[in-house]
C-alpha cells in the first residue's frame, strides 16, 4: 500500500492522520510519499514530524525533497518554510471555533522579523472576506496593506486557521482580537489582529 492509500489525505493538518505512528514508519510513509510523488501524503508526514518537534535542518531538508518530487500536489497548507513556533500556532487556533458561517476569513502571515531582537520570524493576524492567499497578494501589491506585511511579510500559514474560514463577519473580528492575543501570551511576536 503507498503512504498516499493508507489514510485519507484530503483531511485538514489539524487532524494529525499520524499522530500514533511511531517516528520510523513516519518516516518511511515520508520516503513513499517522495518516491510516488505524492505531495499531500508528504505533507502530513512532514507536518507530524513538524508537530512533534523534529529538528529544523531535517525539517527543511523534507520539505525541500518535497517540492523538488511533488510540487504541483503539496497542499497549500503546508508552509514552505521552517519556523518553530508552527506547533504554537496550531494548540492556540484550535481552542477557537465559529458558530455562525459567513463570507470572512482568518489569515496569518509569517513575517520577517530577523532584524529584530525577538526574531527571526513574527505572525500577522488578520481577516478578510477574500481568502487567505487573495489577501497575501493584496498586501503585498499595496492595496490596503498593512505595513509589517507588505515589508515583512513571507507567506501564508493557512493550516492553523483552516476551521476559521467562512465565518459571519462580526465573530471573525471578535477572534481575530482574541487569536492575536491568545498568540501574543504564547510568547510570539504579533501584527495585526485588530
Amino acid at each position: 500500500m503507498t503512504a498516499g492509500r493508507s489514510f485519507d489525505a484530503s483531511l485538514p493538518p489539524a487532524a494529525r492522520p499520524h499522530a500514533l505512528q511511531p517516528r520510523e514508519q513516519l518516516q518511511a510513509h515520508l520516503r513513499a510519499a517522495l518516491a510516488a510523488g505524492e505531495g499531500r501524503s508528504g505533507a502530513h508526514c512532514i507536518h507530524e514530524l513538524w508537530m512533534r518537534g523534529e529538528f529544523g535542518a531535517n525539517i527543511e531538508s523534507a520539505l525541500a525533497a518535497l517540492w523538488r518530487s511533488a510540487a504541483a500536489s503539496i497542499p497549500e497548507w503546508l508552509p514552505m518554510r521552517y519556523f518553530d513556533s508552527l506547533p504554537t500556532l496550531y494548540e492556540v487556533a484550535v481552542k477557537f471555533s465559529a458558530t455562525h458561517r459567513g463570507r470572512s476569513n482568518l489569515y496569518l502571515v509569517l513575517l520577517d522579523f530577523a532584524d529584530r531582537d525577538r526574531g527571526p520570524y513574527g505572525i500577522y493576524v488578520g481577516m478578510t472576506r477574500y481568502t487567505p492567499a487573495q489577501r497575501f497578494d493584496q498586501h503585498k501589491a499595496g492595496i490596503h496593506a498593512a505595513g509589517s506585511v507588505l515589508r515583512r511579510g513571507l507567506e501564508v500559514l493557512t493550516g492553523p486557521v483552516l476551521h476559521l474560514q467562512g465565518i459571519a463577519r462580526a465573530e471573525a473580528l471578535r477572534l481575530e482580537a482574541q487569536l492575536a492575543d491568545a498568540l501574543r501570551d504564547a510568547g510570539l511576536l504579533i501584527e495585526g489582529g485588530h
